[in-house]
């Protein structure tokens, strides 16, 4: 299982969001250019954003983007879904019915009247876990937890970049 990339630049642009003050707003220009990404990609990854409610667009000159929550109300589950999708990770094919048992027969191993496929309730168990986790984990920790790993100058020098006048 591998998560794109745009995962990781859509925290990274959220965090950057958890400062603007209201009434204001962080452009995708100034975002992509940060983050060294084309703004047409970091656009895409907004637009999955914005529809998920996660930000929203304010327009105009000066508009941009800012979160449409308070940061405790976004996790990095809520972010994977916006840009990902929320489709299982794992996908049941039903391979079984491909099996020599079941050849020129029916695969009654995924219906209602048997007991769901062992494979696919691990696997999906075993997702639900990982989903949970990530549930917990939100902008206001990942902000708080890079307050403290960071040195003070780089978070310093990041807000500095996102509120001088464009």
């Amino acid at each position: 299982m591998q998560y794109s990339i745009g995962v990781e630049y859509a925290l990274h642009c959220l965090v950057y969001l958890i400062e603007v003050p209201p009434d204001s707003s962080i452009g995708i220009k100034e975002l992509s250019a940060f983050q060294g990404i084309s703004e047409t990609h970091l656009s895409k990854m907004f637009g999955k954003l914005t529809k998920a409610g996660i930000v929203k667009s304010i327009p105009g000159v000066k508009g941009g983007y800012s979160l449409s929550k308070s940061p405790e109300e976004i996790s990095f589950l809520d972010v994977i879904d916006a840009i990902e999708g929320t489709n299982p990770i794992f996908q049941c094919k039903n391979i079984i019915a491909n099996g020599i048992l079941y050849q020129d027969k029916e695969c009654t191993s995924c219906t209602a009247d048997t007991p769901p496929c062992t494979i696919n309730l691990v696997m999906l168990e075993a997702e639900e876990h990982m989903r949970s986790f990530l549930r917990s984990k939100t902008l206001k920790w990942l902000n708080e937890d890079l307050e403290r790993v960071l040195p003070r100058q780089i978070r310093n020098d990041t807000r500095k970049y996102f509120s001088a006048p464009k």
